[in-house]
Order: C-alpha cells, then structure tokens, then sequence
C-alpha cells in the first residue's frame, strides 16, 4: 500500500508536522514538486488525516486526567455523542468492547469537574472511572521501520 518514501514521508511528520515541504524533499532526496504529490496522494487515501500541535495539559492547568468507561445501551448512542461533542475537556471517545460501551479520556483541573462530569454521564448508564497518575508513554503516532 505504502512504499518506503511513503512511510518516511509519515514518520517525519508524526515527528514534526510542521516540516516544510522543501525540507522534507532534503531529507528524501526527492523534489519538491515529488513530495508534494505524494501528501496529496496521502490526504487523498484518507492516511494523512490532519496536522496538529501537541499541548502540554500541565501548562493549560489540566492536569487531572482520566479514563471514564460508559455503558451506553445501543439505542442512546446518537444522545450520547450529541452530549459529549459539546465537552471540551472529553478529549476522546472511543466505543468498546466489554462490559462498558464507551471510554472517554478526559482532562480537568481539578476533580469536582471531574465528578460534575461523571455525574452527568450516568444518565446514560453505569460508569467506571480510572484516575491517571503518570503517563510514561506519551501519546504518539504509528512509526513504520525503516530498513
């Protein structure tokens, strides 16, 4: 799917994705007119979805963190993604399997947000919510090996 100029293309990007198209041709020894086809050719197949900055939450005073988990029944899905859409601090929603439909990571500044937050969740059914105390690994993207 990918040839190796590719998967470069994306690990420097995931790396620094405010990399300038010249500067990428440098490091592949490709042209510039070459490496731009290439990120059109990415965006296009939908594999290079976006660029963004990386936010340090400490900074922002977000430094409470958690997973909450939400069994949310079938037919309350289209409610609760209309409710959470409109949260900020609910970083991500992902629907899983197990005995809880939903995992959300969310951020606060201070834990009565956080309770406020799962309080309002249980309209929609059991919850379970696991603190963050570290993160040793930092979110990241997927590297391909180069050989």
């Amino acid at each position: 799917m990918l040839d190796p100029n590719d998967e470069k293309i994306l690990n420097l990007l995931q790396a620094d994705g405010r990399l300038s198209v010249k500067r990428l041709s440098m490091v592949l020894g490709l042209s510039a007119p070459a490496v731009s086809q290439r990120l059109t050719n990415l965006k296009n197949k939908g594999i290079l979805k976006g660029y963004r900055a990386e936010v340090d939450l400490n900074k922002l005073d977000l430094s409470v963190r958690a997973f909450v988990q939400v069994d949310v029944s079938p037919n309350q899905k289209t409610q609760f993604y209309s409710f959470i859409k409109h949260i900020p601090n609910i970083l991500e929603c992902n629907v899983v399997t197990g005995p809880y439909a939903m995992l959300l990571k969310v951020a606060y500044q201070v834990p009565e947000e956080l309770d406020d937050l799962v309080n309002r969740l249980q309209r929609f059914g059991k919850t379970n919510t696991m603190m963050v105390f570290s993160t040793p690994v930092r979110p990241r993207g997927f590297f391909f090996e180069i050989q």
